[in-house]
């Protein structure tokens, strides 16, 4: 398979060396510096660029009808736009906030917590999110899709902030430090007990790895796909 890098930084450097491990061809690397490469010639693009490129470069892909795995954060305002446009020129995009095999159970784990835990209202919710402090966006795009996952299933939340302060604001910590790939943990907390699940990542791997084999799935369709797709989870 033939696949394009948008995005060449240490995430597409990562993703490049398991996709030729795993006897894939790297045809496009574009990085803020450098976007000559050609698309045409791909069969699946992989994005991971900064939030500020990641429209242009998935329109770029869809131009040449090039279908793309998208994992860059910070651009979601602009997702219903993409999705048309794929939907459009029939072509196959999937986004997720996580790559990694693990989070996406996680994220599976979350929500059924979520509903069990509902019923019971001395449990408060809260996530604290860790990531390294050259991370742009904060919080994560995998502590909102697990806030996300409560707010669907506990209706005493309707929304998420960094700064809950009301009872109906589910609250984020977002945390950077040195060296941290990530870490994400759930906590329902009561006066009596505290009950936690929690997800660490001990390197890059398991991200690049799950967005080579998103973009292995992904590869010849058309349509709007998600990694519950890719890894048969039902929602």
């Amino acid at each position: 398979m033939k696949i394009a890098l948008l995005g060449y930084g240490r995430m597409g450097k990562a993703i490049e060396k398991i996709a030729e491990n795993r006897g894939h061809q790297i045809v496009a690397r574009w990085d803020e510096n450098s976007q000559n490469d050609p698309l045409a010639e791909a069969d699946v693009a992989i994005n991971f660029s900064v939030p500020s490129a990641a429209v242009s470069n998935i329109q770029a892909a869809f131009g040449h009808q090039v279908p793309v795995v998208c994992g860059t954060t910070g651009w979601l305002d602009a997702y219903e736009t993409i999705t048309q446009q794929a939907q459009a020129e029939n072509c196959g995009f999937l986004y997720a906030s996580n790559f990694s095999v693990g989070v996406n159970l996680f994220f599976a784990l979350n929500q059924h917590l979520a509903k069990l835990m509902a019923p019971y209202p001395e449990y408060q919710a809260s996530l604290e999110e860790i990531h390294h402090v050259h991370k742009l966006d904060a919080p994560s795009g995998t502590a909102i899709t697990l806030a996300e996952g409560i707010l669907k299933n506990d209706p005493r939340y309707s929304e998420w902030s960094l700064t809950a302060q009301q009872e109906h604001q589910l609250p984020i910590e977002a945390l950077r430090e040195p060296d941290v790939p990530g870490t994400h943990t759930v906590s329902y907390q009561s006066p009596i007990d505290t009950l936690e699940i929690r997800h660490e990542a001990h390197s890059r791997e398991g991200f690049a790895l799950g967005a080579v084999i998103a973009a292995e799935w992904l590869a010849g369709k058309s349509g709007i796909f998600s990694m519950n797709d890719v890894l048969n989870i039902k929602a």
